[in-house]
């Protein structure tokens, strides 16, 4: 009986911690991240402010955890580019970048919660969350695996295409011409020799 009560209370527990989560990300896209505010949300899950600091310590706590569910997200969205296109590796890389860049233009404020704000998210490193690992890995699965070098290739793509992003929702760069890097990124880094 006490066990059946803990895991209840846990399933709640978790339950809020995800609608905390679901509420930043929707008032984020909607109003952007100056709007989300502990207070905010709060009002906006029906749940004190307490309640809130029982599952989050602040505001960049949120960010943060926005920012690992956007992850996952974004690997499986990777995930199905490349094995709806798996072959030849040109077309799996150019299917994972395009899958990529959409996903960024379609959920700014979730891209930028995961790349652009301040997190204390922790890239190529022993504490990267398997969610951010799995997203690249659907990028260094784009190599041959003989390429001793794919994962300094896969970075690059990565780099490259986060550059492509922002410098495309500022406006800096035209959005109309997005094929046609896609088609110069993969055609340099396929057609270069490992």
């Amino acid at each position: 009986m006490v066990s059946a009560i803990k895991e209840r209370r846990e399933r709640e527990r978790a339950q809020r911690h995800q609608l905390i989560i679901t509420a930043a990300r929707e008032l984020a896209e909607a109003e952007g991240w100056e709007a989300v505010t502990t207070r905010r949300l709060a009002e906006r899950v029906e749940y004190s402010q307490p309640v809130l600091y029982s599952h989050f310590s602040g505001k960049d706590a949120i960010v943060r955890a926005v920012a690992i569910d956007g992850f996952g997200e974004l690997a499986a969205r990777l995930r199905q580019a490349r094995l709806a296109d798996p072959e030849p590796l040109r077309q799996a890389l150019h299917a994972v970048c395009r899958a990529y860049l959409e996903f960024a233009s379609e959920r700014p404020a979730l891209y930028q919660a995961m790349f652009v704000m301040p997190t204390d998210v922790k890239f190529a490193h022993a504490e990267t969350p398997p969610p951010l690992r799995a997203g690249f890995d659907e990028f260094v699965s784009c190599f041959r695996p003989d390429n001793a070098r794919r994962e300094l290739f896969a970075e690059v793509v990565w780099s490259t295409l986060h550059g492509i992003a922002v410098l495309s929702d500022s406006g800096r760069i035209p959005a109309d011409v997005q094929d046609e890097r896609l088609d110069f990124l993969v055609s340099r880094l396929t057609d270069t020799p490992d």
